[in-house]
């Protein structure tokens, strides 16, 4: 199969180039800058430099192919015009370019939070309705209208789209030796003793290698104009965090953030008063993000490893690139401030009468230690 790949020196996009070529296709990525390049050192691809939102470019990029993989995305809520640009006019640019190259289909990369939020006490499933009035929230939305965008320009083009969305994704990038500048952050922070707190709300965490293994299946088994979510363990951030403390032997208090937090995060950015993190992180940390995959397993083949299987190749590679010095010229954030003066408090035993607080109020106030 020929095969283009958008994004491909992402995180998820370099395991999908990845296994597209280990299994034999002729791959294509777009890119814009060939400096990136470089972390797919060893793959063997073809290259076409291009503009995501550029439909001439994209045209030249996926000509002659038989299948695109759209991977590429902005997460953040900042600046706002080119997360709407990226995650909701992209994927229509993507399709109708592959449309008019005679393109079989594409595979669009989404995500779990634009199907929404779970409800009813149950894991949210590619039936969930996304909230009427949306999130307010610039990620989740952006990708949701890139999803509704997308499967329209299909129809309209004739051309069969499927999307998939990946959970929360940690892992090993196919660069080992690149700095994680990706939904492992969390991970990576809590090692290095730059992560204060987590909101006590539910996520879904899955193998990198896992999602983009789903990749592969959605573009051979998927149905025209269905989504497939590509998850794997349902847990609250602090029972993330205590898996990476259990796998690392590594202990550092980290505050639990009741999910009332992001509230007062967004009065407080109203305001215009300092935080370490932007109102959308908490406002994104702080649904309820469980999922099920039994669609993906069922129609796919889709399968997820033990999540700490996952915990411990990111831990096992985090240690080694903090080893190796590749954080060393970072500068301190105020997140990195507060989780340090939160190491001090442990020490003096002053974070005691914290955790009684919590034993007496029947909710975990903190964790790590």
């Amino acid at each position: 199969m020929k095969a283009v790949v958008t994004g491909a020196t992402g995180f998820l996009g370099g395991h999908v180039t990845k296994l597209l070529a280990e299994r034999g296709d002729e791959v294509r990525v777009t890119y814009r800058n060939p400096e990136r390049l470089k972390h797919l050192k060893g793959i063997k691809v073809r290259r076409a430099k291009a503009d995501v939102l550029d439909y001439k470019a994209m045209r030249r990029a996926v000509k002659g192919s038989d299948v695109l993989f759209h991977t590429v995305g902005f997460v953040g809520s900042n600046p706002a015009e080119l997360v709407w640009l990226l995650n909701a006019h992209a994927p229509v640019v993507a399709v109708e370019a592959a449309a008019a190259e005679g393109l079989k289909r594409v595979v669009l990369t989404s995500t779990i939070s634009a199907i929404g939020p779970a409800t009813n006490g149950q894991p949210a499933s590619e039936l969930t309705e996304y909230p009427r009035d949306w999130l307010g929230l610039a990620y989740p939305d952006s990708k949701h209208e890139g999803e509704l965008a997308a499967l329209a320009a299909g129809e309209r083009h004739g051309i069969e789209v499927v999307v998939v969305n990946p959970a929360y994704l940690l892992g090993v990038p196919v660069d080992r030796e690149r700095p994680g500048e990706t939904s492992t952050r969390t991970v990576g922070n809590y090692l290095r003793r730059r992560l204060p707190g987590v909101i006590d709300a539910p996520m879904n965490f899955a193998d990198v290698e896992d999602a983009a293994q789903g990749h592969l299946l959605a573009a051979d088994k998927g149905q025209a104009g269905e989504r497939y979510i590509l998850g794997g363990v349902n847990l609250s951030w602090p029972e993330l965090i205590e898996h990476v403390a259990e796998v690392s032997g590594r202990r550092h208090p980290v505050l639990v953030l009741p999910p009332e937090t992001a509230r007062v995060a967004q009065i407080r950015e109203a305001m215009k008063l300092p935080s370490a993190l932007p109102a959308e992180g908490f406002g994104l940390m702080s649904k309820d993000w469980r999922f099920s995959s039994e669609k993906a397993k069922r129609e796919l083949g889709y399968t997820a490893r033990p999540l700490d299987d996952t915990i411990r190749a990111t831990v096992d590679w985090y240690l080694e690139l903090i080893e190796e010095g590749a954080f060393l010229d970072d500068v301190r954030s105020g997140m990195s401030t507060i989780a340090g003066a939160l190491g001090q408090a442990a020490a003096f035993g002053l974070l005691h009468p914290v955790r009684l607080g919590g034993f007496i109020a029947r909710r975990r106030m903190v964790v790590g230690i």
